[in-house]
């Protein structure tokens, strides 16, 4: 394992996109515990992708455009209407003070949903990560499967961090009611970003 699959991984992993943005947010409405498992389950939304590149779907979907159009629309719609409930101060990007339980199940679904349209991971699995790997050899399936599960727990790992931070701030947060607009109003201008980045993705 190169230390260039490792910078380029945590650089990937690092940089603010969606999943990142959803983290942040569950640490600031629920706390830490809400925002470990959205780190979790953005992690679990990495292995579409993974399955994808491992089984040849990448190649179908790139060669496909229907395919491809359809899911890039469904991403987009789905980074609108977060992009919508956060700026309306409504659903699970809100941040309030005692705000209800969300049960585990459905944040894990959301978090999975806001990474299996991530441009970003499609990008890095069908891209980037077979580039380190010996596609010529008999261990090809084993070194993309070592490779992914580095770059999940990389994930996972950044990700909670994320959360940790917002949560522990979340006291602090609530009692300005100034700073939790301007922070639902960043979430949602930042949805928008991303949405219109898959937008103008091209395949």
């Amino acid at each position: 394992m190169s230390w260039a699959f490792l910078l380029t991984s945590l650089a990937v992993v690092a940089t603010p996109g969606t999943g990142a943005v959803l983290t942040i947010a569950a640490g600031l409405r629920h706390g830490r515990r809400t925002a470990v498992v959205t780190a979790a389950g953005c992690t679990l939304g990495t292995v579409p992708h993974l399955v994808a590149a491992t089984t040849g779907t990448a190649a179908l979907l790139r060669a496909g455009g229907t395919a491809f159009e359809v899911l890039r629309i469904a991403g987009v719609v789905y980074l609108v209407v977060m992009a919508v409930l956060a700026w309306r101060d409504r659903g699970m990007l809100g941040v309030e003070r005692d705000t209800p339980a969300v049960s585990t199940a459905r944040t894990v679904l959301n978090a999975v949903l806001a990474n299996l349209l991530n441009p970003k991971l499609t990008l890095f699995f069908f891209a980037f990560l077979p580039q380190f790997v010996d596609t010529t050899g008999p261990g090809a399936l084993t070194q993309m499967l070592g490779l992914s599960a580095v770059f999940m727990a990389m994930t996972f790992v950044v990700f909670a961090g994320y959360g940790a931070f917002s949560s522990a701030v979340r006291h602090h947060v609530v009692e300005r009611p100034h700073v939790v607009r301007r922070i639902q109003r960043t979430f949602s201008l930042s949805y928008l970003a991303l949405g219109a980045r898959l937008a103008t993705t091209d395949r």
